[in-house]
Formats: C-alpha cells, sequence, structure tokens
C-alpha cells in the first residue's frame, strides 16, 4: 500500500526532471498556439531563398540634342561640354554650318532623358524628357520638334561627356505644359515631353544571381527547370520555357507574356516557385497555405505563393474568394486572374469600382485575362462616376486587346492616337501626358460652349461668337492663310485642328484653354491614372466613446496598406523611378492618413 502511493509521486518528478533537461517550452510539454503554428513556415526552400533578382531596377539613359521650330525662343548655347558633343555629333551626321545652326533663335540645345523600365523589350516605346541647360537663354521649348535623338547611358570623364552603348532612338514633337506661360512659370516653359516616341533598340534582360553559398552548375540547372516547369511561352510557334540558366550564377529569365505589364509581380512570382519539393511536401504546403490565406494579414504573400504554385492552387485560391474579409477575397481573386481563372472577372470588378486602394491592381489584374467575360466587366466600369475607374478600364481593355472595336480608334494625321466611346453617364474628354500620346472621348455628342476664342499652337486659331459653327483658321509666315469652319462638336473641331497641320500639343493646349475659359461644359481630365500606395480601412463594428484612449490606436490597426507595387500599366510613362517608388511605397505606414473611408486621398477627391 505504501508502494501504491509513492509511485505517482516518483512518477511525477521523473516527468519533471525530464522537462528540466529537455526545456520547460519544448514543444513535447507546451504545444505551440495556433495562431503561431499558422504562420511557420513549410520546410521548402523557395527560389528567392537561393537567388537575387536582377534588372528589376530602371535605367536612366541620356543625349543631347536639339530642338528645332521654336519660331524665336531659342538661343545659341555658351561653351560647355554638351555644346562639344552636339557639334561633334553634327559633325558625324555631315550637318552644313552646325555651328550656325546652334547660333539660330529657332533651335535650342536640350538635354534628353529617358528611364527604361524593367523588362522592356526591342521595339518598345517610351517617353523621354527634354529640357534646356541650366545657363541656357532659350525662353520656351512650346511648338519644338526634337530631332533624332541617340540615347545611350553617359558619364563624365576628363571634362568630357563618354556614351556608352546605343539603346534607343528618340524624335517628335514636345509637349510644354499649356498654362505655364510668363515669366514666372519659365521653367515649366524650358522643360516638356516627347510622349511615346522613344524607341527600344535592344531588349533589357531579366534574370536571377545565386546567392554566393549555392553556386553550382547544378543548381542554376534545378532552377531554370523549376521555373519552366510553371511558365513557358511560344517563340516561332515553338513551345519553350522562360527561363535560361547561362552560368553556375546566373539563369536569365524571359517575362511571360501575361505579365508583361507587371513585370514585378511575375518576378516576385518566380521567386516563390519552390526549388526542389516531393508531392506530399507540396500538399502540405498547400494545406499551410490555404489557412494562410483566409487571414488577412498573411493573404498578399500567400496569394501570391499560391499562384506560384500555378494551377493545382485555383481550388484554394476559389475557396478564399468566399471568405467574409474583403482583403482576402481581393488577393484570392487578383492571383486567380492571372491564372486566367474566369471567376476572379466579377470580384475584381467590385473592386475595381467600390475600393480606391484596391482599384488600381484589380484592373491591372483584369487586363492580363483573356476571356470574354473580363471584357464584359471592364466594358461595364466605363461608365463609372470616377474618372480613374472609367479611364483604368479604357487602358485595361487596350492592353487586353489593342485591336478591340471599343479602343482600335484611329491615328489623327500621325500625331496621336484618337478614340470615341458611347457610354452613358457623365460626358469626359480624356488626354495624356505620358505613356503616349492620346485623347479620349466618353460621351458621343460633346460640343464647346459658344462665344470662344483659343489658340492651337502658334498658327492655328479657334474662334466662334454664336450659333452651331466653330471657325478654325491657321495663320503662318510665308504660307497662304487656311481656314475650316465645322459645327460646335469637339470632335469636329479636333479634326480640323489635324488638317491644318496641328500636333497632339496644339490639340492639348485648344482643349485645355476652352476649358479654362469655361467654354468646355463636359469633364476634362488629364492622366486620371488609377493610384498605388492607398490605403484601406477595415470595416468594424465597435463603438467607441469620442474620450476613448483606444480609439486613435484602433483606428490605426484597421488601416491596411496594399503591398504591390504600382503596375507599369498605371505608372506615369517616363516617371522619375525616385517618384514612381514614392507613389508605389509599400514601406512604413504614415502616422497621420487622409480623412477618408477608403483611403482616396483628398486631392484625387473628384476623380475617386
Amino acid at each position: 500500500m505504501k508502494l501504491q502511493r509513492r509511485t505517482p509521486l516518483r512518477a511525477l518528478k521523473l516527468v519533471c526532471a525530464i522537462s528540466v533537461a529537455l526545456g520547460c517550452s519544448g514543444p513535447i510539454f507546451r504545444p505551440q498556439s495556433p495562431e503561431l503554428a499558422e504562420t511557420l513556415e513549410p520546410n521548402v526552400a523557395l527560389i528567392g531563398d537561393l537567388t537575387r533578382p536582377e534588372g528589376m531596377t530602371y535605367a536612366k539613359i541620356e543625349a543631347v540634342s536639339l530642338v528645332t521650330g521654336l519660331n524665336g525662343t531659342g538661343s545659341d548655347p555658351p561653351p560647355s561640354p554638351q555644346r562639344a558633343a552636339m557639334l561633334d555629333e553634327m559633325q558625324r551626321r555631315k550637318v552644313d554650318h552646325p555651328a550656325r545652326i546652334l547660333a539660330s533663335a529657332d533651335t535650342a540645345l536640350v538635354l534628353v532623358r529617358g528611364y527604361l523600365r524593367p523588362g522592356i523589350q526591342k521595339g518598345d516605346h517610351f517617353d523621354v524628357e527634354v529640357q534646356v541647360p541650366s545657363r541656357s537663354e532659350t525662353t520656351s521649348l512650346r511648338n519644338g520638334w526634337l530631332m533624332p535623338t541617340r540615347l545611350t547611358e553617359l558619364a563624365v570623364l576628363d571634362h568630357r561627356i563618354r556614351k556608352g552603348h546605343l539603346l534607343a532612338m528618340a524624335k517628335g514633337p514636345v509637349l510644354v505644359d499649356p498654362a505655364s506661360n510668363g515669366d514666372e512659370r519659365r521653367a515649366l516653359v524650358v522643360r516638356g515631353r516627347v510622349l511615346g516616341r522613344g524607341t527600344m533598340l535592344e531588349s533589357r534582360p531579366l534574370g536571377l544571381t545565386i546567392r554566393s553559398e549555392h553556386l553550382s552548375a547544378r543548381v542554376s540547372q534545378r532552377i531554370g527547370a523549376a521555373i519552366n516547369q510553371r511558365f513557358h511561352t511560344y517563340i516561332h510557334g515553338v513551345k519553350r520555357g522562360v527561363a535560361s540558366p547561362k552560368t553556375d550564377q546566373y539563369v536569365r529569365v524571359v517575362a511571360h507574356p501575361r505579365y508583361k505589364d507587371n513585370v514585378a509581380r511575375f518576378m516576385r512570382v518566380v521567386r516563390n516557385i519552390a526549388y526542389r519539393e516531393t508531392l506530399l511536401q507540396r500538399q502540405q504546403r498547400m494545406d499551410l497555405l490555404e489557412r494562410q490565406l483566409l487571414d488577412p494579414l498573411t493573404a498578399p504573400k500567400t496569394a501570391i505563393r499560391l499562384e506560384a504554385i500555378g494551377l493545382d492552387a485555383v481550388e484554394i485560391l476559389r475557396r478564399g474568394m468566399q471568405s467574409s474579409d474583403p482583403e482576402v477575397r481581393f488577393y484570392a481573386a487578383e492571383a486567380l486572374a492571372y491564372l486566367d481563372d474566369a471567376d476572379a472577372a466579377s470580384p475584381l470588378a467590385v473592386a475595381a469600382r467600390h475600393e480606391p486602394a484596391f482599384r488600381v491592381h484589380a484592373l491591372a489584374a483584369l487586363s492580363a485575362m483573356d476571356n470574354v467575360i473580363s471584357q464584359g466587366a471592364l466594358r461595364e466600369l466605363l461608365s463609372s462616376d470616377s474618372a480613374e475607374t472609367q479611364y483604368g478600364a479604357f487602358r485595361a481593355l487596350w492592353a487586353m486587346n489593342t485591336r478591340d472595336p471599343i479602343t482600335q480608334g484611329e491615328n489623327l494625321g500621325n500625331q496621336f492616337s484618337f478614340h470615341r466611346i458611347d457610354v452613358s453617364g457623365r460626358p469626359m474628354i480624356h488626354l495624356t501626358r505620358s505613356y503616349r500620346p492620346e485623347i479620349v472621348l466618353f460621351g458621343l455628342d460633346q460640343r464647346f460652349r459658344l462665344p470662344m476664342t483659343v489658340d492651337a499652337g502658334k498658327f492655328i486659331l479657334v474662334h466662334a461668337q454664336t450659333g452651331n459653327q466653330v471657325t478654325v483658321s491657321r495663320f503662318a509666315p510665308s504660307q497662304p492663310d487656311q481656314s475650316r469652319v465645322v459645327s460646335s462638336n469637339v470632335e469636329d473641331v479636333i479634326r480640323a485642328i489635324v488638317e491644318l497641320g496641328g500636333s497632339y500639343p496644339d490639340v492639348v493646349q485648344a482643349l485645355q484653354e476652352a476649358k479654362q475659359a469655361g467654354c468646355l461644359p463636359g469633364r476634362l481630365r488629364v492622366d486620371a491614372l488609377p493610384e498605388g500606395g492607398r490605403r484601406f480601412e477595415r470595416e468594424t463594428t465597435e463603438s467607441d466613446g469620442p474620450d476613448s484612449a483606444a480609439t486613435e490606436e484602433r483606428a490605426a490597426a484597421k488601416r491596411f496598406h496594399v503591398p504591390s507595387p504600382l503596375p507599369d500599366l498605371f505608372s506615369a510613362g517616363n516617371e522619375n523611378p525616385k517618384l514612381r517608388a514614392k507613389r508605389s511605397k509599400t514601406s512604413e505606414i504614415p502616422r497621420k492618413l487622409p480623412r477618408s473611408r477608403l483611403g482616396c486621398p483628398a486631392s484625387q477627391s473628384r476623380v475617386c
């Protein structure tokens, strides 16, 4: 009887001794909490664990060039390395009397700059910036034409400008902000853009650099095989993988066509592909990812990892779209869109229409799909009251299929793309000062309010008094006067300006002056692009008093930053990469945010 009473006590002491020896926090005796277990990473190496991405930064290319047709606002550049470089270039091209041309008041020496986005391909187009040097006496670049320019990477060595390899060519009309007039805004009239007239002569490579601790030809081959098992494309009708192992240190990657307008996302997906895993490991990892997808805090990363798995993850993502949480639904639908699953179209269209924080990514995902359901969803968004949703849907449709009857349009005077869209809702005219020269009329019968007198460049005048007729006249030195009498319809006036030799900057100037004078009753928007970096505010049912100390902390917890880079489709063309990074910033959330239900900046309230 004594032995029986002592046995439990001795057993308890033995258990405690073992637990102390192994550590009281060991998982055998104290299981981890469910919350911690859900965040554990699977024991599978991903490609991103072994590599670093290459070619994902913007490359700056530059040149010194000449703008002509300035009608007395140019100047003779002072002695400088830029002037010497321009004279060398003109002599190389066998231009007669180069010094005399530089001295003309109708020409100006300019600095040309372009930023090449990651993954840009041979033949792709981009914007270029033009600006006069700091000591230049040029007063305006308005109505100027950029001469053919060879763009390279530049460096100054030994007080001379040294050129790198020729990467692109550029030429075309210079677009200067029509609202910038007068001496007080001189800085704006001596700089401008040439839209979509930069042309790539070779492609920028993308790739993965293998980390030093994993350098091996076998590792390089296995990384290429893992990527090619997930992604392939067709080159001249032959099916090929997108990855090509080049050395034991580098694997070259070609962006998949579905991600042509979102290369950053493509590289994120590639780096989340499993390096090596068995079927059992994949199933276990997918079970874990399914649980993580339903948590709003882990949903963004988890959706990317499921997208990296491919078609095997479609059912999990579909179940994610049934979640009651709007963030989980959005990220699941976004990943499904890049897998071209038609079920993603409806929730993405809802997000684009109602959630400004998700809008830019939802529209980009819809444009990546290739089915009639996504096309129909985008066409419905063309009638939205939001300017950025309306134009964002148009650009997404154009990216999906440039030959679509809605987006095909026509090339007016070989100057710009002109589109007319018959939609319901508020009429709008949309202009671009980036990406490509383009005018889109949302609503067909848009008319000017008369009387009206506006300029369209330095030679064309648009004038009307009363009635329903507008006279468009051209007065140029040494040329006969010309005129067209058209109706007050905006489309007719635009066509008349182009028929008389007007350029895209001329048409933009006329429309902006008409809007400023109150002669254009509809909306006029310039680059009404959906923005990245917005915050989504989670809904709450809590009701704290105004003096509650937890109110501010709880409000901050509701704010959610969309951790996705800005898609190339909605970038501001030749935007400086530092400004672009600021617009699509995904790092720390500021302590003070704009007061808005869904995080739309106050300055953009009209378009949101």
